[in-house]
């Protein structure tokens, strides 16, 4: 018996049941959001979805589109992928997710706003940036899947440049800024899309959120900046006392 054998034979099992903390987490929807709601569920099922906007985001667990904008059931058509990336238009025979929720949204449900939406402390974004710094320390190897993915992220990165030696969490957050503005340029390479904009029927749309204290940042397409939004109520938010 291997090294690696005997360690999965010490591993304890994990229960081949559905997570109860689902059952619970099912059982107060039940009794609060869907019995609210029950009758907008109604009519969804039967008049289909009609979402104005799509949402890229993050597959990051703290960074729930619908629970940040706040929306019900039907509001948002929300792919999530890891670093919120948008790959270039490329119709080949590999496997595209992402693009295809892409194409679903914009030709068949004629999303009106396609937001981009990065965060703050994104592990994907990092472990690129720890990847180009130190090449003998890879945390991805080349050939897995993360690994060719978060490559999307390279154009970005060539526009700002290495980051200084010390402390990566700046150079992460503004690199996470920049592969925002890559991936709307890379939204820009469908033909659907590019010509939908072109037309005033479909608008673009970048913003950031911070994990750390609620901001939610929006990309100025004037400017290329990111700009708080909402400051009276994240403010007003920051100010109530906690219990």
């Amino acid at each position: 018996m291997n090294d690696q054998t005997t360690s999965a034979a010490r591993r304890p099992s994990v229960p081949a049941v559905f997570p109860q903390r689902l059952i619970d987490g099912y059982e107060a929807f039940l009794g609060g959001r869907y019995r609210a709601e029950q009758e907008r569920y109604r009519v969804l099922a039967e008049m289909g979805q009609k979402p104005r906007t799509m949402v890229i985001g993050c597959c990051d667990s703290r960074v729930s589109p619908e629970v940040i904008f706040d929306a019900g059931p039907g509001e948002l058509f929300v792919v999530r992928n890891v670093a919120n990336l948008v790959p270039p238009y490329a119709p080949n025979d590999d496997y595209h997710g992402t693009s295809a929720a892409l194409e679903f949204a914009v030709m068949a449900l004629r999303v009106e706003h396609i937001v981009v939406l990065g965060h703050g402390q994104c592990g994907g974004v990092r472990a690129f940036a720890e990847n180009e710094r130190d090449p003998y320390m890879r945390p991805l190897s080349p050939g897995d899947f993360i690994g060719k993915w978060i490559r999307l992220i390279q154009p970005a990165y060539e526009r700002l440049g290495p980051p200084a030696p010390g402390e990566l969490s700046d150079y992460v957050e503004t690199l996470a800024h920049e592969s925002v503005r890559q991936s709307l340029a890379n939204l820009r390479t469908f033909p659907c899309v590019r010509t939908l904009e072109e037309r005033g029927m479909l608008a673009l749309h970048g913003a950031f959120f911070s994990v750390m204290d609620g901001r939610l940042l929006t990309l100025d397409p004037a400017s290329g900046a990111f700009a708080a939004v909402g400051r009276v109520a994240h403010a007003a938010a920051l100010a109530e006392p906690r219990f």
